[in-house]
């Protein structure tokens, strides 16, 4: 299985320029070993189970509330039965129709 969970999550209330408080939840997803990819508007993992892509969700909460008091997050999940490296396996698909695209 695969479960492909992107989402933004930051504090509201440290102004303008939160990359300070996202740079620690990038940290800890990282280290945790679940193929991750950093983009301009959040971050895209990808996990065998459910279990695990929400835990990362969780644990990047736990971190961000150390910090501060409202935080936002959005999430868009897609999770599949029987594939896995989905997270590649959609760039190349495309790349294979268009030739290399912008990463």
């Amino acid at each position: 299985m695969s479960v492909m969970l992107n989402f933004a999550m930051f504090p509201t209330d440290k102004g303008d320029s939160v990359s300070e408080y996202v740079s620690k939840v990038i940290k800890h997803i990282d280290a945790s070993g679940v193929e991750y990819k950093l983009n301009p508007m959040g971050t895209t993992i990808e996990t065998t189970t459910m279990k695990e892509a929400l835990a990362i969700v969780q644990q990047s909460y736990d971190i961000l509330s150390e910090f501060s008091d409202r935080v936002y997050c959005a999430i868009t999940i897609d999770a599949r039965k029987g594939k896995d490296n989905r997270m590649n396996g959609k760039i190349n698909s495309i790349e294979t129709r268009i030739g290399e695209v912008k990463k």
